[in-house]
């Protein structure tokens, strides 16, 4: 591919269906080079295409949910490794660059997720200055036991062998772990070692501006037709409201819709906030028609679809007292990853916004205008918008709110009993200086009741849980080592304050290898 100094260098990454692929793309970006994904099998004439795109310097592998010894493996077109190229490989990436050149990979002994510790035996190529000893971010359940002829092996941990290797004539090279990802201390400087040392790029691409992106977007889609955008009063929500706003002025129509599953005061503060702002909204009271689509359900994708379905007839009904054509939501890129959009990605859990909308709607096109960012992208997206600093970093909420924070079924009684822990949990958290640590905080009901003790007499009721977690971009999070006087605190009120609270539990788990999310 010849060079064209007019363009920007690029980085292409192949989808393999991994969950960290867009936040590969996204790191390339952030170090001012260009980046392309491309689905796994492209072919040498894909990646060829992109020469009047980028000049096109190296090729990076993601992640799957596959195996690269099932029989579902998703296989690399070998055109690939003809194209003179660095190529590296992250995780299934790395599995797949060894099992293509005949090296072993087998079930691990030990599944590593999370943290892990891995040793580095060569500080050389993509691991240039780095530790004796780095902690990097593992997701994998296949490790490489043996490396292929003619690759040599720079980092191994307890339980893989493996954990790093590069060929050096043919100038591939192989992770284990995911540097993209930002529990991985030095893997910023491990992508710029690739980028810049191994593949020769400059930093030559700058990122257009994605406020007015966006309103040309809106736009060009809408054109003189009038839309509804669905507000939650979340960031996103928000942040795409005050997008179309700018977009469409009085041709949009900002619908609330409260499904009876939100936080204590929840639509009421959400409709004062929005007064402030010069768009009409309209708050719809539905509480009772999504309690009814929910009896006797259970599972938490089943609640999912529902609510999903429930919302978008909510809003066609609102669409058509307003003669609104086009429907405006702010899906983001984690609720589309985790729904799995890729075709090679596995379905986490369907967000009601995108796997949960049904497939026979009303309107000419569902238009969204923050579907390839992140949370910190958007909150950037919207301080450049001027919302208030309150509403741009308060803490997310999940569109179908507290359905999805109690198992099993969503009754009239449990809702009662997690909207007012919720709301404990929120007045100590908010009031105390751990809060500027956190991405996300909140109560969970458990469908479990336990045995206790109130006023001398046997008390017989609900199990919650806790949940604190901090995170970048809610890809992976960590949950927060909360004091004990907090916990202590939140933990007396819920069960004094609470007449159907017996216990109250704190979850330490990771994302992975858990949500964030209980459902």
């Amino acid at each position: 591919m010849a060079s064209n100094q007019d363009l920007s260098d690029g980085i292409v990454i192949l989808d393999f269906g991994g969950q960290y692929c867009h936040l590969i793309a996204r790191r390339v970006r952030e170090l001012n080079v260009y980046s392309e994904i491309l689905p796994s099998d492209a072919t040498k004439e894909d990646v060829s295409r992109l020469s009047g795109v980028t000049n096109v310097k190296g090729i990076i592998l993601s992640g799957s949910p596959a195996s690269v010894r099932g029989k579902e493996s998703l296989p690399l077109n070998p055109e690939i490794l003809e194209l003179g190229i660095p190529v590296l490989g992250l995780c299934y990436g790395h599995q797949l660059l060894a099992s293509i050149h005949g090296g072993e990979v087998g079930r691990g002994k030990v599944r590593e997720y999370g943290v892990t510790e891995v040793y580095v035996d060569e500080a050389m190529g993509v691991l240039k200055g780095l530790n004796q000893t780095e902690q990097v971010w593992m997701s994998h359940g296949d490790t490489v036991f043996k490396a292929p002829s003619g690759f040599k092996i720079l980092a191994h941990t307890e339980s893989c062998p493996v954990a790093a290797m590069n060929h050096d004539r043919k100038r591939l090279w192989g992770l284990q772990w995911h540097p993209e990802v930002v529990h991985t201390e030095h893997g910023r400087e491990m992508l710029h070692n690739f980028i810049f040392n191994i593949c020769g790029c400059q930093a030559n691409w700058k990122p257009s501006d994605a406020v007015d992106e966006a309103i040309k977007e809106i736009q060009s889609i809408v054109g003189s037709s009038k839309a509804v955008i669905a507000l939650s009063g979340g960031v996103d929500s928000s942040v795409a409201a005050a997008l179309a706003g700018r977009a469409l002025g009085d041709q949009l129509v900002a619908v609330h819709v409260d499904h009876g599953f939100m936080r204590m005061k929840e639509s009421k503060n959400v409709a004062e906030a929005f007064k402030k702002q010069d768009l009409e909204l309209i708050v719809i009271d539905a509480k009772d028609r999504f309690i009814k689509a929910l009896k006797g359900v259970t599972d938490p994708e089943e609640k999912r679809k529902i609510i999903g379905e429930e919302f978008i007839r909510v809003f066609e009904d609102e669409a058509r007292k307003v003669g609104a054509e086009f429907l405006i939501q702010g899906t983001i890129y984690p609720d589309r990853i985790e729904s799995g959009i890729s075709k090679n990605a596995d379905t986490i859990k369907t967000h009601h916004n995108v796997g949960g909308l049904p497939l026979d709607m009303d309107f000419k096109k569902v238009v969204e205008p923050l579907k390839d960012l992140y949370k910190d992208e958007v909150r950037g997206l919207g301080e450049r918008l001027g919302l208030p600093k309150e509403l741009v970093w308060r803490q997310p909420f999940p569109g179908p709110g507290l359905a999805v924070r109690i198992m099993g079924e969503v009754t009239d009684e449990k809702l009662e009993v997690l909207r007012y822990a919720d709301a404990v949990v929120c007045e100590e958290v908010e009031t105390h200086a751990i809060r500027n640590d956190l991405w996300q905080y909140f109560a969970v009901l458990t469908d479990t009741k336990s045995t206790g003790v109130k006023g001398d007499e046997r008390a017989y009721g609900w199990t919650l849980a806790i949940r604190m977690v901090e995170s970048i971009d809610a890809m992976t999070a960590n949950f927060t080592k909360a004091p004990w006087d907090l916990l202590e605190k939140i933990s007396n009120r819920i069960a004094n304050e609470i007449e159907g609270a017996t216990r109250i539990v704190y979850d330490i788990t990771h994302k992975p290898p858990s949500t964030i999310e209980w459902e």
